[in-house]
């Protein structure tokens, strides 16, 4: 049987040696590379085809939901296991429904990584302890989302859809303090197209306006700290 192939994606050098270590110890599991950002990820998964990628929500040029993102819509067959030390409901659901097959804090003990790594190999799906198929998975986020979303929140908006490109470039011009107006101009659209597109933000981050959006993506790892800067 073939192993399991494997790609790491982090940019703490020494968080991706302690995984690729447990990694290498392990029977039937191989790294086949590693990656310091977002679009590493996606150029790693493109050239390897990996069973599985271990992904830091909090990368560099592209964060870990646009890299689950693309992956699904490029439909390459890989697993993503999202690692994060960004753990609470709200970023849970964001995962899955971007199509993560696992959401994991970055403590997690050796042993249950290996297991999470197994289960999605398998075409399964780790929520927190669970594991679940496909049908299962659903059934638990479509509850979450009913849980977790504002009651007032438009019925027709899905609350915790993954953001699009778009939507995600603008929520990092909005970190930076820049107005719809000046991200307007950036874009090279219009005052109007970007004021739609805040309406669908707030939305899917059952957010109230954009200082709460802001912090929400900063507080999620999104949005690093230093890119807000440039």
């Amino acid at each position: 049987m073939d192993p399991i192939g494997i790609v790491i994606v982090d940019d703490h050098p020494l968080f991706r040696e302690g995984v690729r270590n447990v990694l290498d110890a392990e029977e039937g599991l191989r790294v086949l590379g590693e990656g310091t950002s977002g679009d590493q990820a996606i150029d790693l998964i493109r050239q390897h085809r990996p069973g599985v990628a271990l992904v830091d929500v909090n990368l560099p040029i592209m964060n870990g939901i646009q890299v689950t993102r693309q992956i699904v819509a490029d439909r390459l067959g890989t697993a993503i296991v999202l690692l994060t030390a960004y753990d609470d409901v709200q970023q849970v659901l964001h995962a899955f429904s971007a199509g993560a097959a696992a959401y994991l804090s970055k403590d997690i003990e050796a042993g249950k990584l290996v297991d999470v790594i197994r289960h999605v190999a398998r075409g399964f799906f780790v929520a927190g302890d669970q594991v679940y198929d496909e049908a299962g998975l659903q059934q638990w986020l479509s509850r979450g989302v009913e849980t977790a979303r504002r009651p007032h929140l438009d019925g027709d908006v899905e609350a915790f859809a993954p953001l699009s490109p778009r939507e995600m470039e603008i929520l990092q011009f909005v970190t930076r303090g820049l107005s719809n107006k000046e991200i307007a101009s950036k874009l090279g659209i219009s005052h109007q197209t970007v004021k739609n597109h805040m309406t669908a933000i707030l939305h899917k981050l059952d957010v109230e306006d954009r200082t709460q959006a802001a912090v929400y993506a900063l507080r999620h790892g999104w949005v690093r700290l230093q890119d807000t800067r440039k």
